[in-house]
């Protein structure tokens, strides 16, 4: 069974910084690619980050040169380091990889206000 457990999230002021985790079981972590996607309130789910089993990094252009995502595969954890945060990053962020179909976490929230 597949799970994925986000965390890290909360409240900070713009241009402030946080850092999700997520930690995934079930699957062989280290032969899946992930990604972080996110979902503000009235808006589409957007895919925000991607990292390849290889460690190959790809980013939406909104948050390019702010976000950072990596892994650790002897943790079996995927990380999104975020900086320069702004009133627009608030949204649920989600962790998703695809093993056969598409697998979601429940979503941390990140709320970027003054």
């Amino acid at each position: 069974q597949v799970q994925l457990m986000e965390s890290g999230g909360g409240l900070v002021q713009p241009g402030g910084s946080l850092r999700l985790s997520c930690a995934a079981s079930g699957i062989i972590f280290s032969d899946n690619a992930m990604s972080w996607f996110r979902q503000a309130p009235g808006k589409q789910r957007e895919l925000v980050a991607h990292i390849t089993s290889g460690g190959t990094t790809t980013y939406a252009d909104v948050v390019k040169g702010r976000f950072t995502i990596s892994r650790d595969n002897a943790r079996r954890t995927m990380y999104l380091q975020m900086n320069s945060l702004k009133p627009e990053d608030t949204a649920v962020y989600y962790c998703n990889v695809v093993v056969m179909r598409p697998y979601w976490g429940r979503g941390a929230q990140v709320t970027v206000s003054s």
